[in-house]
């Protein structure tokens, strides 16, 4: 299983990211349509013991992939194969949108980390969501009594004015929830302009109010909602977001989004700089994303369901998270690093880990 990281250095290192993620998933999508796959699903099923429940869904494992990595419903079926408990897809737009301009991707190595500013570039909602119906298919099959659970994670479209936000969440709110098992709203990417304005509780009120009725009403039942934060907010932001989601009953919080500081890394500085603008993400998350977790916790007390992501890399960090009030734990940058067989490692680790609190 550690073949991996040798594997990326000499193949994938030296190549340019998005294009080396295009590959890579090529692959994981091309394994799980072969007879490899039926033998992956059985060497890489969470054990029974780590299922669990948020927010009145079961997950066969507290430990997901974050949204990023699927960004348009291709291949949620094949990663969960992998392990995952959970497949957050997105981020979705009510329209689709190309992103940022290439190159916008960008390895930081000796830090375990990325810098991206990919700007949401997906096909639209109304694309996706055949997608996502056709991935619940394979996995109610595949998977007859606890199946992986799908979340999905909606955005603004970049050229929709930030008055008229809510009725482009709205949109794919209404096309996607009824496939989802649960709905994030994303309003902490750095790399749609304006966007992190909406975190702002005058702004987020009215947002996520429509996009729960509109949510609820396409779905014909209650979709799980919650809302993803950014790391970069203050602490008495993120104290007025708990409350707020307390005081609209939303079902919990992602926290943390990436970062757009750059403190306390040990690449060269002008390697930095020259990455430009976007989100950090990777292992320099992780401290002020246990941070933003904790805090959390205190805020909302045990109502609300947390899910905790930002430099998680190991089991080790999966256990912290839980053990600080997580329900459930998201990963993604050290996927790109450690390889297909991530998931699975961390959960055959938290099988018996001496910390985990159950």
């Amino acid at each position: 299983m550690r073949i991996y990281p040798a594997f990326f250095r000499v193949v994938f290192s030296g190549m340019d990211p998005e294009r080396a993620h295009r590959i890579g998933f090529r692959l994981i999508r091309w394994t799980g349509r072969t007879p490899v796959g039926g033998v992956l699903r059985r060497i890489t099923a969470p054990p029974a013991e780590l299922q669990t429940t948020a927010f009145g869904v079961t997950f066969p494992s507290p430990f997901g992939l974050a949204a990023g990595f699927d960004k348009e419903g291709h291949g949620a079926a094949a990663l969960a194969d992998l392990g995952f408990g959970h497949v957050e897809i997105g981020t979705i737009t009510g329209q689709a949108q190309p992103g940022n301009p290439k190159p916008r991707l960008f390895r930081l190595v000796e830090d375990r980390a990325v810098i991206n500013r990919m700007g949401f570039n997906n096909d639209g909602a109304a694309a996706v969501a055949p997608r996502i119906a056709a991935a619940r298919r394979t996995l109610e099959r595949r998977y007859p009594s606890v199946r992986p659970v799908i979340g999905v994670n909606i955005g603004k479209t970049k050229t929709v004015d930030l008055r008229d936000a809510v009725a482009d969440y709205r949109i794919s709110a209404t096309a996607l929830a009824p496939l989802a098992d649960y709905l994030v709203v994303n309003v902490s990417s750095p790399n749609t302009p304006g966007l992190r304005l909406l975190q702002s509780v005058r702004s987020l009120r009215p947002l996520l109010k429509a996009v729960r009725k509109a949510a609820d009403e396409s779905a014909d039942r209650h979709v799980p909602l919650l809302v993803k934060i950014a790391p970069d907010l203050s602490n008495e932001d993120i104290e007025e977001v708990a409350a707020l989601a307390l005081e609209l009953k939303l079902d919990g919080i992602i926290a943390t989004n990436t970062t757009v500081t750059r403190e306390g890394l040990s690449t060269d500085p002008e390697t930095v700089m020259a990455c430009g603008v976007g989100g950090l993400s990777g292992a320099p998350l992780k401290a002020r994303s246990l941070e933003v977790l904790t805090r959390l916790r205190q805020a909302a007390g045990p109502e609300l369901a947390l899910i905790s992501v930002g430099g998680v890399e190991t089991a080790d960090d999966v256990v912290d998270r839980l053990n600080a009030g997580a329900n459930l734990v998201q990963g993604y940058t050290a996927f790109l690093y450690e390889g297909p067989f991530w998931a699975s490692s961390i959960n055959r680790a938290l099988r018996n880990h001496p910390r985990l609190q159950r």
